[in-house]
């Protein structure tokens, strides 16, 4: 019961990114007030795969009519006003928006690019928000800012909480041995190309076991490096025996 409203939107690639960000988080109610231009068949060349989101975008003659049916509506300004309003930050309203959609609908209403809301749309207004960002620059895009109040619906939603995709295939941890191995290798690979002719070989080996302890490596990394410092050494034999020498 979340609805978009983009009170007369200006250019047509940000009322696009906004359809795009709606698509990502999974909100599907567009409404636009006076739009300078709108046709679907180019939005959707630009946010691809927005097809659901298109099919309910409304567009409406006044913000009076946008707004008719909504039990709470949320302005976004990046001024600062003299006149006295419900002032909030976007994880604040985000937490109550949530709340209050599942009495009806609720709009979150952005102004036009170049001027944003004026006083009179603000009164319209349960609550006002202002995004904090730096005050020498304040005014965000249009998109910009409807996604961060996205993303700030989504975290309410339990977003964060969702685990992350699982690889495609899973590795056992690497046994204390085949680490051994791959130290083995390694400082077969930095002797084969004279790494420790200036460098303290103990000194170095302790280091690369640190590294690999921190990590830790899992038994298809620690495959995947000896197999190169094979070849690093194998490579250095075959330069030895064609007489040529290992540069550095």
């Amino acid at each position: 019961m979340i609805v978009i409203v983009l009170h007369e939107p200006q250019d047509l690639v940000n009322i696009a990114h906004v359809v795009r960000g709606m698509k990502n988080f999974g909100v599907r109610d567009l409404r636009l007030v006076k739009p300078r231009e709108y046709e679907a068949y180019r939005i959707e060349g630009i946010a691809h795969q927005t097809q659901d989101v298109l099919a309910r975008v409304r567009t409406y003659a006044s913000l009076a009519d946008a707004l008719a049916d909504c039990v709470h509506v949320v302005g976004f300004t990046a001024r600062g006003r003299t006149a006295k309003r419900n002032l909030q930050r976007p994880r604040d309203a985000a937490i109550e928006v949530m709340s209050l959609a599942e009495g009806g609908p609720v709009a979150l209403l952005f102004g036009r690019e170049d001027k944003g809301l004026s006083n009179e749309d603000l009164d319209r207004c349960h609550r006002v928000v202002t995004i904090p960002s730096d005050p020498a620059y304040a005014s965000l895009n249009l998109a910009h800012a409807v996604i961060i109040m996205l993303y700030e619906l989504a975290l309410v939603r339990g977003a964060e909480s969702r685990p992350f995709k699982t690889p495609r295939r899973t590795a056992e941890p690497a046994d204390v041995a085949e680490l051994e191995r791959l130290f083995v290798d390694v400082a077969r690979a930095l002797q084969a190309i004279e790494f420790f002719k200036t460098r303290n070989q103990g000194g170095v080996m302790r280091t690369m076991r640190e590294i690999a302890h921190r990590a830790p490596l899992d038994a298809r990394e620690v495959k995947l490096l000896r197999a190169m410092a094979i070849e690093v050494t194998k490579y250095g034999e075959r330069l030895a025996r064609s007489g040529l020498h290992v540069d550095r």
